[in-house]
């Protein structure tokens, strides 16, 4: 349907609509011309791993190992490739990224989803009511893709504990810790949690999505068997990536920030009063209900109308949202409002 769309206003994607800082740009066009173009370490660049551990010490993640990964769903991957024995169940706190169910039934893994609705809170009686002698692994997405909904540093710490209680092995996706609209800091699980495998990147704080370039950290045997695996599906990360990451550490995306802030306000205030929508608290997607509980049949009325978004069956195990990104123009989203109300 959607490409019969011409100009369409298009809030389906996930990433940022600003572009890669210009000093990042610029030093990998110094590192090509300079001829590093070759392969890398596997386990990527010394000078990026130890800048990355530096960074992540100084966020209270004491990693016993660091790697680079080919992004941040290359660390997902392999993680789970590490992780996951076919019979082993996989918590996963529902709504989802969409890759995580996947990957889990594709190594022959269960899948188990924690229920979060209807404000998409990790409540401790959901988490261990999923649990089961066959529990391995936890995932844990905060700031959250597809509702933008963050956990506290108190559910956090109730995660911790749960995990500790129960021998289980966390994935901590923190891919959009740096966007964040209401809490000072972010906080991951790998602060207080050491069984942690915390995976980031630069595809969205950079705007880095085309590069590919991500990276993993956690307890040593963990990370070695990733990078056993990522030697041999991906042989190593992008080489000028690699570089340029090392300036994008330092960038200052603080505006870029400030003006999603205020997108997210704009989308929240323009919905709230005809969809029963959860504030976003971070990342740059809201998740409102469909009034008649049907988001697919929704989202295909929106196309009709030029908007596109994506049904929340995608990310859940019920159909009743949608997800659209404000990673776009204000005229974009005041004009997707106007269009939503409609509907």
């Amino acid at each position: 349907m959607a490409a019969t769309v011409k100009d369409p206003i298009d809030l389906s994607l996930g990433e940022p609509d600003f572009d890669v800082p210009p000093e990042v740009k610029a030093e990998a066009i110094t590192w090509i011309e300079r001829g590093f173009n070759k392969y890398t370490l596997t386990q990527g660049i010394p000078e990026l791993r130890d800048k990355l551990s530096a960074n992540l010490k100084h966020k209270g993640i004491q990693a016993e190992e660091v790697m680079v990964t080919v992004g941040a769903t290359g660390g997902v991957f392999l993680s789970l490739l590490s992780l996951v024995n076919p019979g082993d169940e996989v918590l996963i706190p529902d709504p989802y990224f969409v890759m995580y169910p996947y990957l889990v039934n594709l190594l022959g893994g269960i899948p188990r989803f924690i229920n979060t609705y209807p404000d998409f809170t990790l409540r401790p009686e959901e988490v261990e009511r999923q649990i089961t002698p066959a529990a391995q692994v936890l995932i844990v997405n905060s700031p959250n893709n597809p509702t933008g909904g963050c956990y506290t540093k108190e559910e956090v710490k109730a995660l911790a504990d749960i995990a500790s209680k129960y021998g289980l092995t966390v994935i901590s996706d923190d891919i959009y810790d740096k966007f964040l609209y209401d809490d000072p800091e972010h906080v991951s699980i790998g602060q207080l949690y050491e069984n942690t495998v915390v995976l980031n990147g630069f595809s969205k704080s950079s705007a880095m999505t085309g590069w590919r370039l991500g990276y993993a950290a956690g307890p040593s045997p963990i990370i070695k068997a990733m990078i056993n695996i990522q030697q041999f599906a991906y042989a190593c990360p992008p080489s000028i990536a690699q570089k340029a990451a090392l300036v994008a550490l330092d960038s200052d995306i603080s505006t870029h920030i400030q003006a999603y802030r205020k997108k997210r306000d704009l989308i929240y205030q323009g919905l709230k009063d005809k969809f029963n929508l959860v504030k976003p608290k971070g990342a740059f997607y809201a998740f409102p209900e469909a009034p008649d509980g049907d988001g697919t049949a929704l989202v295909e009325r929106a196309i009709k109308k030029k908007l596109f978004m994506v049904p929340g069956e995608a990310f859940s195990q019920k159909k009743s949202n949608f997800r659209l990104s404000f990673a776009a123009a204000e005229d974009k989203l005041i004009k997707a409002i106007e269009i939503l109300n409609s509907l």
